[in-house]
């Protein structure tokens, strides 16, 4: 399994910086790697948010379709893709703070099946693409990485 995990603190505040990050939408506002985001079911974030979601990749890029399977304003929210390949589990939390908030980035992505024992490989490359969305992040945020 790759990891990837960031905190970032904002001056925005908790319930601001929450509806930004759970609405994936965004995500091509701060991920270099994300070529575009569209919304497939839902309207803006929320429990039934389903998000077309498409990476680099070789050739016209890769769609990830992203479910959200866990959903508690404005604290968290989790969202899953899944291809024949990978897996990507994405966590957002945000805590509230005397300034603004905390925004912790978590995603994980693990090889499916047999390709697990190569989970390895990933390492590597993930940490880069984190480390592009991270500064992405911390601009969207207007926030430093903590």
């Amino acid at each position: 399994m790759a990891k990837y995990v960031t905190t970032i603190e904002t001056p925005m505040p908790a319930d601001q910086a929450f509806t930004f990050m759970a609405d994936l939408r965004n995500f091509e506002d701060w991920d270099p790697g994300v070529q575009k985001s569209v919304q497939v079911e839902g309207s803006g974030p929320g429990p039934d948010a389903v998000f077309d979601v498409t990476v680099d990749a070789p050739g016209k890029g890769l769609t990830l379709r992203y479910e959200t399977t866990e959903y508690d304003a404005p604290n968290s929210c989790t969202v899953k893709a899944s291809s024949t390949l990978f897996t990507s589990l994405d966590r957002i939390t945000v805590e509230p703070t005397e300034t603004g908030s905390l925004v912790t980035y978590d995603a994980e992505l693990t090889l499916n099946g047999p390709l697990g024992l190569f989970d390895f490989a990933l390492k590597p490359a993930f940490g880069r693409i984190g480390g592009r969305a991270d500064e992405g992040l911390q601009q969207a945020l207007d926030g430093t990485k903590r």
